[in-house]
């Protein structure tokens, strides 16, 4: 008889993300006539940049041609592409990886749930609370925890993020295997210096330890001094993998391109204690589960690289820190604490002794507007709501008036 993979069992009733999209379905059945403003799941709402739709119909028009259309393309990315990304967002600022250590995605989502599957069931976990959903949900799965009891998962390590450690996890008190870090962090909209990033990197240095970097919302920094990728601390190619995103960074939630460096330094041990190649590994999986992103996908994702597409992405990032700006002005001035908005997208904000999903409520029914739930994310969550600044300009005034009109 087929058996079902009972680990699913222990997930609980449904993905965050469903859950809020039920609620403000229903809200809008009951009031079809009021606009909801969603400013909770973190999808962009312009438009691609000019540059980019440029590069997408040149890789179509490439396709549509006998002598310059393309099969079947390498598992890890064109090379083009790879090349670009390594000179660009690497050595340019310090960081010796190369095209090779490069893998080319669908998104850093995919990637950051699929990367799993290259370790042992029994390694120890640490991962931080409040959290992104998919790091703790894919070692659910995978059967690397206990049941589900107090808000927690058994066997794993929680590093709380909160007010009093500036929501910065801190080094666990026992010793574990993996460890997942996300700068500028979602959902907080907190960031680490070089000097606390080099704390974890050698951490598990001294461990055996290794460390998955989210960087998904790097392109958001506009603090110079705060690094954009876990490599410009030393040491770091030995015990990190970095994942990347162009969702956010140029819009492509709903074009799909991202990428995942495994430096050729990077070891996992055998039971024995043997080194083994990371990249290998990954390089293995990729070719057996992965096809690659589509060339005209790639030649659009290459065009971020250009002159053009690099004014015009700057210009899209600009506006959607404008609007956390304006946000974080809004609620600040009815008293709430917060963080994030500044290097981040994101503002987390404590909601001074509410439940988050009372307060998601409360914005819904009182000022449609569309928020994320702090307990969604963890424990250590529930207090907060996250708001997002991915929509348009006039979306954004509008919903701080209709909050301020409610809040004040």
């Amino acid at each position: 008889m087929i058996r079902a993979n009972e680990n699913y069992n222990k997930l609980q009733a449904s993905y965050l993300f469903s859950d809020i999209a039920k609620r403000v379905e229903n809200f809008q059945q009951q009031n079809p006539e009021i606009p909801v403003i969603r400013l909770g799941i973190g999808d962009v709402t312009r438009a691609l940049p000019q540059a980019v739709i440029k590069g997408f119909h040149d890789g179509v028009d490439e396709m549509a041609v006998d002598a310059t259309f393309r099969g079947y393309g390498p598992e890890q990315g064109y090379a083009f592409l790879r090349e670009k990304i390594a000179a660009h967002d690497f050595q340019a600022r310090g960081a010796d990886i190369s095209p090779d250590e490069i893998f080319v995605s669908d998104g850093a989502k995919c990637d950051s749930g699929n990367f799993q599957e290259l370790f042992a069931n029994d390694i120890k976990i640490a991962i931080p609370d409040p959290v992104y959903p998919v790091y703790l949900d894919t070692n659910v799965m995978a059967g690397r925890t206990g049941e589900f009891k107090n808000g927690r998962y058994e066997n794993i390590v929680y590093m709380e993020c909160l007010k009093e450690n500036d929501f910065l996890p801190e080094l666990p008190t026992e010793k574990v295997d993996l460890i997942y870090l996300c700068f500028p962090n979602n959902p907080t909209g907190s960031t680490a210096t070089k000097s606390q990033l080099k704390v974890w990197v050698d951490y598990a240095r001294e461990n055996r330890a290794l460390i998955l970097f989210d960087a998904a919302y790097e392109a958001f920094i506009r603090d110079e001094t705060l690094p954009r990728s876990i490599y410009e601390i030393e040491g770091a190619k030995e015990v990190a993998v970095e994942f990347r995103s162009f969702s956010k960074t140029a819009g492509f939630t709903g074009t799909r391109c991202g990428f995942t460096v495994v430096p050729k330094a990077c070891s996992v041990f055998s039971s024995t204690g043997e080194k083994i190649s990371l990249h290998s590994l990954w390089n293995r999986r990729q070719s057996t589960k992965f096809n690659g992103v589509s060339y005209p996908v790639q030649k659009a994702t290459e065009a971020v690289y250009s002159e053009e597409g690099q004014a015009q992405v700057k210009e899209l990032i600009d506006y959607y820190l404008n609007n956390a700006a304006i946000i974080r002005k809004t609620i600040a001035s009815l008293g709430f604490d917060h963080v994030g908005g500044d290097n981040s997208p994101y503002i987390w904000i404590d909601g001074n002794g509410r439940d988050s999903w009372d307060f998601f409520d409360l914005l819904l029914n009182k000022a449609s507007v569309v928020c994320t739930p702090g307990g969604g994310f963890g424990r250590c969550g529930n207090p907060y709501i996250r708001l997002s600044a991915f929509n348009s300009l006039e979306n954004v005034t509008l919903a701080m008036e209709r909050v301020k009109a409610e809040l004040k």
